[in-house]
């Protein structure tokens, strides 16, 4: 289901509340920090692909950096600034993908062999669809992801999956926002947090 509507298939979904790195700033007293809690939001449509939602709430966005509205397409360094990321690892397997959602509504795709080897000459297969809505106190973004952007594996199958955020505020700061930390620096990548898993849609019955 695109972005574009936002009513959701009845298919299952996964909700979790992601937490800042403990480098990040106000981490042992998250109620002074601008962000008051970050949700994800996942399923997989049965027509395939997956859908990823990030919900900013209870916060005070005038404390944030968003990027503002830009002409949809792919840009490198999104996270250099507020994004929003999902990273698709297949199981048994070092591959991975990960994926960078921008509120400005640019992305990356981008593939690697293993932690942080990444293959120079990918180029995606398709183009994510964002639909970004800035709300009183936070801010809403959802990803449509086809299934030419996933990791190549056979329907029905299970995909590893960890979900994160960059948060920039406005004093230049950044808040690195994941569901499990497990170095003393932020680090997205590491295979240890790729804890959740997506099925991907089962191959339709004629």
């Amino acid at each position: 289901m695109p972005p574009s509507q936002p009513e959701r298939p009845r298919v299952p979904l996964i909700t979790v509340g992601l937490r800042p790195h403990p480098s990040s700033p106000d981490a042992g007293a998250p109620a002074s920090g601008p962000v008051g809690r970050l949700l994800a939001t996942m399923y997989a449509p049965p027509e395939g692909g997956a859908v990823f939602e990030f919900r900013l709430e209870d916060s005070r966005p005038g404390r944030l950096a968003i990027p503002a509205a830009r002409t949809p397409g792919p840009a490198d360094e999104l996270w250099k600034h507020t994004c929003f990321e999902v990273f698709l690892g297949v199981p048994g397997e070092s591959q991975y993908r990960e994926y960078n959602f921008s509120p400005s509504g640019q992305w990356a795709v981008y593939a690697f062999r293993a932690w942080r080897e990444r293959v120079a000459d990918f180029v995606p297969a398709a183009s994510p669809e964002l639909r970004v809505e800035p709300t009183r106190d936070g801010l809403l973004l959802e990803a449509y992801v086809p299934a030419a952007l996933l990791p190549v594996v056979p329907p029905g199958t299970d995909l590893q999956v960890n979900l994160a955020a960059v948060i920039e505020r406005k004093d230049g700061r950044h808040e690195y926002w994941a569901l499990r930390h497990v170095a003393a620096q932020p680090d997205f990548h590491a295979r240890e947090t790729f804890v959740l898993a997506l099925t991907t849609a089962p191959r339709a019955v004629a």
